[in-house]
């Protein structure tokens, strides 16, 4: 199997030419403005090492939008002309392929004072990329490889990388700014009346260890404290909550009713608590989440979030938490 390899993700435009492993071309050329210039000569040149191409792979991001595009424009048009197949996969995933560490991040330009950014434990990246400040990954206080340190998407590893997770689309992580409310969903803060309906919705979704209703009623009454609710149709179907605490806000629940999960309300709660927060001219925002918890995580991280701990036993005897923070400055 004979595999042209594409990468334009970042500054760097990057072919290889293996088979089975065995690498017969591989070339780069530095230039973040030159991808479109020098993609089709190194191409050229691959092609001289053998007869026949069996398929293409390209690096699917995420990377700025035009570099990024010349790429796979150019791998999916080759493919096309050829009759033969392509395969996308994550461009920061083979910068990954032997790291030693056994926890790392792996970084690239975002430009806009930003990083495309990916957290990985022995070897497997957790979920999709994200794009953020650095300061926010810096403050995870693990090893760094990435653009920033002269590591770029190799070409033949991105080969290999075919065999595992692959893309069909290119991978863009800076989401829109404004995503439509939840239809019919009705957003306010929470009173003493909403107590009974958000009980039964915490009994349901944390069945093993849910708050007491003297401990909602001891927070609905606190100082420096924000609840809100989410209501359909009059009933209360998610909360959140949270706490100015110092220089930063900690966010003390988010919950949705599992009737009414995957709806955009936990994404338009934490949304409206992220605004909450920057009104309040703090830093960052803090919270713990259940390890394991696929559901949040993704949400957490498309929203700034970044892991900077892991707290062993803070749920429960073996039930650890992640600890997250967003940096608001």
């Amino acid at each position: 199997m004979i595999t042209l390899a594409i990468d334009t993700s970042t500054s760097r435009t990057s072919v290889a030419l293996t088979d089975n492993g065995v690498v017969l071309f591989s070339a780069h050329h530095n230039d973040a403005l030159a991808h479109g210039e020098v993609l089709p000569g190194l191409v050229r040149d691959a092609l001289k090492a053998a007869e026949r191409i069996d398929q293409v792979v390209v690096g699917m991001g995420p990377g700025p939008f035009t570099g990024l595009r010349v790429g796979i424009t150019f791998a999916q048009s080759f493919a096309l002309a050829r009759q033969i197949p392509w395969q996308g996969v994550c461009s920061l995933d083979a910068i990954a392929v032997g790291v030693s560490e056994q926890e790392f991040m792996v970084t690239t330009d975002a430009r806009r004072k930003e990083v495309f950014a990916a957290h990985y434990v022995d070897g497997k990246r957790l979920s999709s990329p994200i794009v953020c400040a650095p300061s926010q990954i810096e403050n995870m206080e693990v090893p760094i490889h990435g653009e920033f340190s002269q590591e770029f998407p190799d070409a033949t590893k991105l080969a290999a990388l075919a065999q595992g997770e692959t893309f069909t689309e290119p991978i863009y992580v800076r989401r829109p700014d404004a995503y439509p409310a939840p239809v019919g969903v009705k957003f306010r803060p929470m009173n003493a009346m909403d107590l009974v309906s958000v009980y039964a919705i915490e009994k349901v979704a944390y069945r093993e260890d849910p708050w007491s209703m003297a401990q909602f009623k001891e927070e609905l009454a606190g100082k420096n404290r924000w609840y809100l609710v989410a209501e359909f149709k009059g009933q209360v179907i998610g909360y959140v909550g949270a706490l100015t605490n110092g220089d930063a806000v900690d966010v003390l629940t988010l919950t949705v009713s599992p009737d009414h999960r995957r709806k955009g309300i936990g994404r338009e709660m934490l949304r409206r608590l992220i605004d909450w927060s920057r009104n309040k001219k703090v830093s960052g925002i803090m919270l713990e989440m259940r390890v394991g918890n696929a559901e949040a995580y993704p949400l957490y991280l498309a929203n700034g979030f970044v892991p900077l701990q892991e707290r062993k036993n803070y749920y429960a005897p073996g039930v650890h938490a992640t600890v997250m923070r967003k940096e608001l400055t």
